[in-house]
């Protein structure tokens, strides 16, 4: 079932004397999907969405102006960029690993891989100024950006700014937010089955009964205690045992550590989506393993062992027919309307 999400709340007595482009946007969302935090400043508008999409695709907001939002993260790849680490604009390579934006408007618990930012609005102006991704400054982001023949009217629809000098850094983030929010994802098989529209083969059956341990007769995967249905995260943060610790009981990244300060959060990242997990190679937040292969060789392993580590990441004893049935069933959460629809893709 699906149901409708106002983004902007309004009288309806007045919707039909608001310009269209002021006008409030709905988004479908399954029942099952949590209501969408939108920020009371920063309704999502037609104009609003198109500005961020256009500010999304463009290298205006990059150092030297060759590099945009999405050269890190491509449709065609559900907004990731297929590198283990992303180069800047300047050449710097990133620490992490680019992540999908796929339903990133749905995630209430702080954003990046160690959740150092809580909403949409912030996160999108930290890769602007970061040296190693746009390495912008604003001063002449804004100079570029108040003198371009179409940007000022744009920021006008969008938030009635009437001076181009009004253009301010906060204005940007909030355009680009409201274009994420609008990355929905929900149309794979995987959805189309929930529905009732297509069903799984038997290979796929297999591997969801597997993933999700709910037949006593087959492995147990552990998968589904982080990645839970719908979004297929918990949205929390974990410790996979992917690292090996250092002598100084340290890992090379200790992850959300860094920002809570807290030696429990040690070696921990955000739970990632698995959704079109099968176009976003390579995986983990430092990108080392190369293919879903790699991965379920990893979980099956057991991996590193760590004070921090996850109890439900433990040696599983997966045959290679159980490793098979778990890829068939990942490759059902692939959404291809996602990664061609025209909504998400360069305007210019």
């Amino acid at each position: 079932m699906i149901r409708s999400i106002l983004i902007v709340s309004i009288l309806a007595s007045l919707v039909a004397c608001q310009p269209a482009a002021d006008r409030e946007i709905l988004f479908e969302l399954p029942t099952s999907v949590p209501d969408m935090a939108i920020p009371a400043d920063n309704p999502t508008t037609a104009a609003g969405l198109e500005l961020g999409r256009y500010l999304f695709y463009d290298p205006i907001l990059s150092a030297d102006s060759s590099q945009a939002c999405a050269d890190c993260h491509f449709q065609d790849l559900a907004f990731t960029d297929a590198q283990a680490k992303s180069t800047g604009a300047l050449g710097p390579t990133g620490n992490r690993s680019a992540m999908s934006l796929a339903n990133v408007g749905l995630y209430y618990n702080g954003l990046f891989w160690d959740g150092r930012v809580q909403n949409l609005e912030a996160q999108s102006l930290h890769p602007i100024t970061d040296p190693k991704e746009l390495a912008g400054e604003w001063p002449g982001i804004l100079s570029r950006l108040r003198k371009n023949a179409d940007y000022p009217a744009r920021f006008k629809a969008a938030f009635g700014l009437e001076r181009a000098v009004d253009i301010r850094p906060e204005h940007v983030g909030k355009a680009l937010a409201q274009f994420e929010r609008s990355l929905l994802s929900f149309d794979s098989k995987f959805d189309r089955v929930q529905r009732g529209e297509a069903a799984f083969t038997v290979s796929e059956l297999r591997g969801w009964n597997i993933f999700f341990d709910a037949n006593p007769e087959l492995p147990m995967a552990e998968c589904n205690h982080c990645h839970v249905d719908p979004l297929f995260s918990t949205l929390q943060y974990e410790n996979n045992g992917l690292q090996q610790l250092k002598g100084n009981g340290e890992y090379a990244d200790n992850g959300r550590e860094v920002v809570t300060g807290r030696t429990s959060d040690r070696g921990k990242f955000r739970v990632p989506t698995l959704r079109n997990i099968t176009l976003t190679a390579p995986y983990m937040h430092d990108g080392r393993l190369k293919s879903l292969e790699e991965v379920l060789d990893h979980y099956n392993s057991g991996g590193h062992d760590g004070l921090t580590v996850s109890p439900n990441v433990r040696p599983l004893a997966l045959s290679e027919e159980d490793k098979v049935d778990l890829l068939a069933f990942l490759n059902t959460l692939t959404d291809s309307t996602f990664i061609t629809k025209e909504a998400f893709s360069n305007p210019f």
